[in-house]
């Protein structure tokens, strides 16, 4: 899933190659992506982009007024083509496109989704805080005004709620997903199922507050300037538990354990974070009876 460094990646690769164009046309191969009516996709074509940016996890060009928003969900990505096929795409699940984006000069961009679920969803407005996912985000942790402070209310407010449910949602924090909360908790050597409230009463804000910056802002620095098709393979090769299920810690050297949901799963270090113990996996247990 792309997470605020893929994003913020994505955004400065794509304000360079757009600089300049116009948008020749819109095409959608997936109907279901778009969630909104007014303005129409139509009213894109002709319009100059003027820049492209990031809120939390959501992709924003902007073009004369108008804001095209993507949220690539779990699944989704962008990938440039220097010459985009003439004709238009036909729809079609199991072609994976999305949305493609025709430029001036017959360059453009494809936003892609793979596998059968559906979550990718795209937004044509006039203010990005029309998208209620926008409206309604968290503040950003790698700007200015998101100091320990702010954080030291976070936790306050969220009380005994698991640390790590806390990081992933958006309206609490903008912008870090599954993986880099996984990252951050072993940076700040700390269980993932930890209450919020509990960080504040050790006095360990400032702790978790500097994983946070430092996580999501190196890997912000590790993908600034790759093009799009190289910013998976960045994040993959730089995770440290994440997605590293019985591998050795690169901190200590313990193997690396992991949680399963229904949906999803998280990993983490037993010496680093749990005090050796590992933690139950609910889903496991369940099978097992």
């Amino acid at each position: 899933m792309p997470e605020l460094p893929e994003v913020e990646a994505l955004a400065l690769d794509l304000r360079g190659r757009l600089d300049g164009h116009a948008i020749a046309a819109v095409h959608l191969a997936a109907f279901s992506a778009l969630k909104t009516y007014d303005p129409p996709v139509s009213a894109l074509s002709g319009l100059l982009v003027d820049d492209v940016t990031r809120h939390g996890k959501f992709l924003d060009i902007e073009a004369s007024g108008l804001h095209v928003i993507f949220h690539l969900a779990r699944a989704g990505w962008v990938r440039w083509k220097d010459e985009v096929p003439a004709l238009p795409p036909r729809p079609s699940s199991k072609s994976g496109l999305a949305v493609r984006i025709v430029l001036d000069d017959d360059s453009g961009l494809d936003v892609t989704e793979a596998g059968t679920k559906k979550s990718l969803a795209m937004y044509v407005v006039r203010d990005p805080l029309e998208v209620p996912g926008i409206a309604s985000l968290g503040p950003d942790p790698l700007t200015d005004d998101f100091t320990p402070d702010v954080l030291r209310a976070i936790l306050e407010r969220e009380g005994r709620k698991q640390i790590k449910g806390v990081l992933r949602h958006q309206g609490t924090i903008a912008g870090i997903g599954n993986a880099y909360s996984d990252e951050i908790l072993h940076t700040a050597k700390m269980s993932p199922y930890r209450p919020a409230s509990a960080i504040v009463e050790a006095g360990q804000v400032e702790m978790l507050h500097a994983a946070i910056r430092t996580t999501v802002g190196d890997a912000v620095d590790r993908s600034r300037g790759l093009a799009a098709s190289e910013l998976k393979g960045e994040k993959k090769s730089n995770l440290a538990v994440h997605g590293q299920t019985g591998k050795a810690c690169p901190v200590c050297g313990d193997t690396v354990r992991e949680v399963s949901f229904a949906d999803s799963s998280l990993q983490y270090c037993p010496t680093c974070q749990t005090g050796g113990k590992p933690l139950a996996d609910r889903r496991m247990s369940k099978l097992l009876k």
